[in-house]
């Protein structure tokens, strides 16, 4: 059941619960939305709003602090603006509602049915999978292997696991300069510093994040972690994790969620670094191609339309 409350804004806000909602629990959703509940089934005008099949991170924040208020039953709670006249909106997070009723989150998309793969090569160019030839030979010989044709969320899985984002292809690959291959691959280079002057480094390489020497700590902290105790003083040798994360394609697609995401894989790649991990410290660097503000640029011979994003807009939104 989905019940509406509306702010002094218009904004609204729609909690779907799996039950009614009691007189207690709608004073509670008031105070926390600073909003009055509506009494309607459905509410006709033209609103923006979350994707119905994505649930947004504010809706998940929503629901934990809902719960943490002792209101059981909520499932989802989402909140909608009206449609301003040329009201713009991220199509990729962000739909229009003609109206607001009790099949808001509702959706009605059954499965695609499994497609056999008749030609791996021919698939990959038609879904952009960047596969290379090394892989779609080895997808065929996987294929003649089992003694089937591979479904496409196999090839498509194999795709993403296989990438150059989860890989580092690019960086493994055979380093050749003025048609001779050298030794070490680039990857390789750069590792080779760390090995040859190790000095305060305890780990690299060996996880997704670093680990180098730190300064002898003095810690406050309950003398036992299992039961109730008393907070002593200790001291003991810490470590530093270095932690560096790209998130390129993602953040020119979608700037914040690309960006939010890069930050959240560096905090927990330095959480899953060790025992006792704490994030102190993040920074953030945004590096775009020339924003094309000047028109008048000579050495521009034929102007390229951004795929995607705009310099611009990264720096706006991912910010």
């Amino acid at each position: 059941m989905i019940t509406f409350f509306k702010d002094k804004f218009e904004t609204i806000f729609a909690v779907d619960s799996s039950t009614k909602l009691n007189e207690i629990d709608l004073k509670k959703l008031e105070w926390l939305f600073v909003a009055k509940h509506i009494n309607q089934s459905s509410i006709n005008s033209n609103f923006i709003g979350p994707k119905k099949t994505m649930i947004s991170p504010w809706s998940t924040n929503a629901v934990e602090i809902s719960e943490n208020m002792a209101i059981s039953g909520i499932l989802r709670i989402e909140k909608f603006t009206l449609k301003k006249y040329n009201n713009d909106f991220d199509p990729m997070l962000s739909e229009e509602y003609p109206i607001l009723d009790q099949k808001l989150f509702k959706v009605s998309v059954s499965p695609k049915p499994i497609i056999e793969i008749e030609d791996i090569s021919e698939y990959n160019l038609e879904e952009g999978l960047a596969l290379n030839n090394e892989e779609i030979n080895y997808l065929n010989e996987l294929s003649n292997k089992l003694g089937r044709k591979l479904t496409d969320s196999e090839v498509f899985g194999f795709s993403q696991v296989n990438s150059e984002h989860c890989r580092h292809k690019i960086f493994n690959g055979k380093f050749i300069i003025d048609g001779i291959e050298k030794e070490s691959s680039l990857f390789k280079l750069i590792k080779k510093t760390s090995e040859e002057n190790p000095n305060e480094i305890i780990s690299a390489y060996k996880d997704n994040v670093a680990f180098v020497k730190g300064p002898k700590v003095e810690q406050f902290a309950p003398k036992h972690g299992d039961k109730p105790s008393y907070f002593e003083t200790s001291n003991f040798n810490s470590v530093i994790s270095l932690k560096a994360e790209t998130h390129n394609f993602p953040t020119t697609v979608e700037p914040f969620n690309g960006a939010a995401t890069g930050s959240g894989g560096e905090i927990r790649d330095r959480l899953a670094g060790g025992k006792g991990s704490l994030p102190l410290a993040g920074t953030a660097v945004y590096m775009t191609s020339y924003p094309r503000y000047n028109e008048n640029r000579e050495w521009v011979k034929k102007e390229r339309s951004w795929l995607y994003q705009t310099p611009l807009d990264i720096l706006i939104k991912a910010y």
